[in-house]
């Protein structure tokens, strides 16, 4: 039997770099061999490669159907994005063939679909995953099954005009507690722009204004969305993935941020192309005011791949500009001093109130506050393709003598 012949049967993968999983997007060309050794003559009816790519989501939920009464629903759905098929070894004739001892090698070779794929991804209640499947038939045997997963990545370009776009908004509230007003709190923030990457510090440019009579603690948050949606249901996962904690501003005062620095830890790229899996980004600036509920400012984030490109910078190559932002493939968690906030101390009473009402059906959250890591932790190098020819003079050079800028323009 071909069992106690065969010695290794394996999938690999062409890499430009040893020891380095490559990693793919749209339209590349997935090439490798499949691996056979063999101990001694083997008869084989066919060797078949089957290269799949599915986002799918699954969740259950308990229901009550009186007092007495409870089953358990199941959500789940999926979309297949790749599909492949293709037949290494198989006789003509249908007959079988007689591999001698040693070392044998299949070489294969398809085209990932032209359309967007979507990134790579695993959340707790669904994934993103392309994996190659190969199948060895032999007569009078079982069939012996090896598979391998690879990992896509479609680049996310924040050299765009609405990645490039400042955010910035106002919001202000009046403090109560116990029917009592304490005045009026007001948050102005702004940020140079929608599109990050991992790894970059966001200034963080906000205004405080204080007119209570008690002291207010500015906070700034990262949050990361994930939505999982079947049958016209959603569930989600919100986490805290960076932090930045201010000064107190005591009653009556004013606190302005020059610039905040909170960085960007290496988290996953955005994901909004996907039908049944959202990964979203938001900056929330806000205000604790003891006794009273929270004051949230939230500013929309998209978090990139290919990073920002400098004007002016003769010294540095596109490929050392594109390698800054590929950290965060290599990076491993970063160990941090304190584990972030609750996702539920960062959520206003408005805004829960508001999703308790909202008229989409809409699974209870899970705030558990940890931050579910992509399919990353494998991958060692990203190279894109060459992007477009950008001028290494900026058109619009800022004046030296510039004023500071003003917060609210």
């Amino acid at each position: 039997m071909i069992f106690d012949k065969l010695k290794k049967f394996d999938i690999v993968f062409d890499s430009p770099e040893v020891d380095c999983p490559p990693v793919f997007s749209s339209s590349d060309v997935v090439s490798g061999r499949v691996v056979l050794e063999l101990t001694g003559e083997s008869r084989v009816d066919s060797l078949k490669l089957h290269a799949e790519g599915f986002a799918k989501v699954h969740w259950t939920e308990s229901r009550s159907a009186g007092s007495s009464t409870a089953y358990t629903q199941n959500y789940s759905d999926e979309v297949e994005y790749l599909n492949r098929r293709e037949v290494l070894l198989q006789a003509d004739n249908g007959e079988v063939t007689v591999l001698p001892a040693g070392r044998h090698e299949f070489p294969f070779s398809f085209q990932l679909p032209e359309e967007t794929l979507v990134t790579s991804f695993e959340g707790k209640h669904g994934s993103i995953r392309y994996w190659v499947k190969v199948k060895l038939h032999r007569p009078w045997a079982t069939v012996k099954k090896i598979k391998k997963e690879f990992t896509v990545i479609e680049p996310i370009d924040i050299n765009t005009p609405a990645l490039l776009a400042p955010q910035a908004g106002t919001k202000d509230k009046m403090a109560r507690a116990w029917y009592r007003n304490f005045g009026q709190v007001s948050v102005t923030a702004k940020i140079d722009r929608k599109g990050y990457t991992p790894g970059e510090v966001i200034p963080v440019f906000a205004e405080f204004d204080n007119s209570t009579s008690r002291s207010i603690v500015p906070k700034a948050y990262i949050t990361q969305t994930q939505t999982f949606i079947a049958r016209g249901t959603m569930k989600q996962k919100r986490s805290v993935v960076a932090t930045l904690c201010g000064d107190i501003v005591g009653a009556k005062c004013r606190e302005t941020w020059h610039g905040r620095a909170i960085k960007i830890p290496p988290v996953g790229p955005s994901i909004v192309q996907c039908r049944i899996i959202k990964v979203e980004y938001m900056l929330k600036v806000c205000v604790d005011v003891p006794g009273t509920s929270k004051l949230c400012l939230e500013l929309p984030l998209v978090i990139g791949t290919i990073p920002l490109h400098p004007f002016g910078s003769r010294t540095s190559s596109v490929s050392s500009q594109y390698s800054v932002n590929l950290e965060w493939l290599r990076m491993a968690i970063p160990e941090q001093p304190e584990p972030p906030p609750d996702y539920s101390s960062v959520v206003t009473e408005e805004e829960a109130e508001q999703r308790n009402n909202a008229a989409v059906p809409q699974q209870a959250e899970d705030l558990s506050g940890i931050l579910e890591r992509p399919l990353m932790a494998f991958v060692q190098e990203f190279r894109f393709r060459p992007p477009p020819v950008y001028s290494e003079i900026d058109p619009n050079p800022q004046p030296i003598n510039m004023r500071p800028r003003c917060m609210t323009c």
